[in-house]
């Protein structure tokens, strides 16, 4: 699911290995949470800090290729805890990458499970320049239209969280995966082509080199003040819905972490009632805890993009038992192999 950002404690790139020690916990999480200055992970992470001594090292990439990474280090695990979204989570679980660990507020989180738990709230969405349209796309079919021909893009299913939820999402709005795979394979005659990240595409639409580009609502939020030219929609289907897939950001305790007491902690501390009142004041996003209703500028802004748009979620244990095939027939309608 955007852009890679200087991490808090640690900037580690995403091929580094952390460094092992008895007063550090290490995180791979998809990006998003990082955002900007007093980011909601850097706060938080400053906190746990001072609270607990802990320092937090931080590795940072995409959706579904920091559980690549996980797999690959199952045999050494280097990493404490996992942050990505669905489905890349429940693959994680299924092979057994994670550690049961049901956190303490789980009873106040709703999808918690014993290996993961949601973390932040936020939404698959479409952004454009409001520069180069007079108005946003109006609907999917719209899209299809020759102006957007190279003009277009988002990000590649799979590798990034939200291009994999663009693919599901035309799954939903054309009412099946073949219809869903037949409006793709027509889109690629506008789409630019593969992107590993959804962050990168921001700036690209800010400058008019794309008119449209996905997102999720929680970063692209958090972006549109450095991005002045972009703005949020969600394109209507053939019965004139609009709807969002949601698509939470979720964290679980790695199976054999090198620190896994301070994995429990960190978890922990970031599903507390204070670390969940803060997150959309900090990084636009959407607590988790049914405990917690933030009142700030930033809460209400993201609940009225949302006004009029229904958002939905798959059985996200069904999307991963086929998410290879889909990407597969992804790759053969779009000639992206």
């Amino acid at each position: 699911m955007k852009l890679t950002r200087l991490a808090l404690l640690s900037t580690l790139a995403l091929l580094s290995s952390p460094v092992w020690a008895d007063g550090v916990v290490t995180v791979y999480s998809a990006d998003g949470l990082h955002d900007g200055d007093n980011s909601w992970y850097q706060n938080q992470f400053d906190a746990f800090t001072k609270a607990t001594g802990i320092k937090v090292q931080y590795v940072e990439g995409g959706s579904g290729a920091i559980v690549e990474r996980l797999a690959k280090e199952r045999s050494n695990p280097q990493a404490d805890v996992l942050v990505t979204v669905p489905p890349f989570i429940q693959r994680a679980a299924a092979e057994k990458l994670l550690a049961e660990f049901k956190p303490e507020s789980a009873a106040q989180i709703a999808g918690a499970t014993d290996r993961y738990a949601p973390l932040v709230n936020n939404y698959l969405s479409f952004i454009y320049n409001d520069k180069a349209l007079k108005a946003a796309p109006a609907t999917w079919q719209e899209l299809l239209d020759g102006r957007f021909k190279n003009k277009l893009q988002y990000s590649t299913p799979g590798q990034a969280g939200d291009g994999t939820a663009v693919m599901l999402q035309t799954f939903h709005s054309f009412g099946g995966k073949d219809a869903g795979f037949d409006y793709l394979g027509k889109l690629q005659a506008n789409n630019v082509g593969p992107s590993a990240s959804t962050g990168k595409l921001t700036a690209l639409v800010n400058k008019g080199e794309l008119y449209v580009a996905n997102g999720d609502l929680q970063m692209n939020l958090s972006q549109m003040a450095r991005n002045p030219n972009v703005k949020i929609f969600w394109p209507a289907d053939a019965k004139g819905e609009r709807s969002a897939l949601a698509l939470p950001y979720v964290i679980g305790l790695v199976q054999g972490g090198p620190q896994s007491e301070n994995g429990k902690k960190l978890i922990n501390f970031l599903l507390t009632k204070e670390a969940q009142s803060s997150v959309s004041a900090l990084s636009w996003g959407m607590p988790v805890r049914n405990d917690v209703t933030p009142t700030d500028a930033n809460y209400q802004a993201a609940k009225a993009a949302l006004d009029g748009v229904k958002s939905w979620a798959p059985n996200w244990d069904d999307v991963a038992v086929s998410l290879q095939a889909d990407i597969a027939r992804w790759h053969k309608v779009t000639d992206s192999e």
